[in-house]
């Protein structure tokens, strides 16, 4: 009688496992995503890389089997250059990444500078609470000193506003450290067309 009964339940479990599914088992329903290749993440990172102009100077390179990426080349901003690095931990977290990407504002000529590009530098420095005098003099060199403030791991993305009237640079906003005061100055100082520079910065520690 109980072999029967056995019987009578591996039948009843073939009916179930052929309409519904396995009797009594439980199926492991999650799939591990496979391992990308050197050549997949190399392709996956350049795709990003290429979609963005600003970012079209970076390499990149990967050996999955190390766990290691590199990034070189050039960008314009310490922003550009966070961008990159975050294009490749999208793609995969675990890559161990060495970054070699030169920071190196680009330069505008006095000679290329024209009515065009000092309106558009009036118009964002208004949006920005920053003054610039009436002189295209004036917006090349604000353009200059915030292009070169924006590419210093020192002096952090607009939190400094630059004024700029008649060659005097007048610099206001935060910043973390001493030495991030100092280097706002600095850059200013030594960007051609300064007459002079009021360094009036607050350093207030985070």
């Amino acid at each position: 009688m109980f072999t029967n009964k056995l019987a009578i339940a591996a039948t009843f479990c073939v009916f179930l496992s052929g309409s519904l599914g396995s009797c009594n088992r439980t199926e492991d329903r999650t799939t591990t995503r496979p391992r990308m290749t050197s050549s997949e993440i190399e392709t996956a990172v350049k795709a990003k890389l290429t979609a963005d102009p600003a970012l079209n100077d970076v390499k990149f390179s990967a050996d999955a089997e190390k766990s290691e990426a590199t990034l070189s080349g050039k960008v314009a901003t310490e922003a550009e250059r966070n961008r990159a690095v975050n294009f490749v931990k999208s793609v995969n977290e675990g890559l161990r990444i060495t970054d070699k990407i030169d920071v190196k504002p680009t330069e505008i000529a006095r000679s290329d500078y024209n009515d065009e590009m000092a309106r558009e530098a009036r118009e964002k420095a208004k949006r920005h609470g920053e003054t610039i005098g009436k002189t295209a003099d004036d917006a090349w060199i604000h353009t200059k000193i915030t292009m070169k403030l924006l590419g210093d791991k020192d002096t952090p993305a607009r939190k400094i506003n630059v004024d700029v009237v008649n060659g005097l640079v007048t610099l206001r906003g935060t910043v973390d450290t001493v030495e991030g005061k100092s280097e706002a100055e600095r850059i200013a100082k030594e960007t051609d067309g300064v007459k002079r520079v009021l360094n009036r910065i607050t350093v207030v520690r985070s």
